[in-house]
């Protein structure tokens, strides 16, 4: 699957455009998660969005409730 592939399946599902290709990575995720894609297709759409923007979100490690309890 390739990323406009991946795009017209979003817009199937949620009958609208993506607005960000981030919102097209969490979309492949979903696809993946629900065993809709194989993993060499997952990877390779990520590298696909990573390389037209795309970033995954990073987890702020000062406000995590783990390292500020002690």
């Amino acid at each position: 699957m390739q990323v406009h592939e991946l795009k017209r399946k979003f817009i199937q599902f949620r009958e609208y455009e993506p607005e960000t290709v981030n919102v097209l990575l969490d979309f492949a995720k979903r696809v993946y998660i629900h065993n809709e894609i194989s993993f060499n297709e997952y990877r390779n759409l990520v590298r696909e969005l990573e390389s037209l923007g795309a970033e995954v979100p990073c987890d702020n490690i000062d406000q995590s409730l783990i390292e500020n309890s002690f």
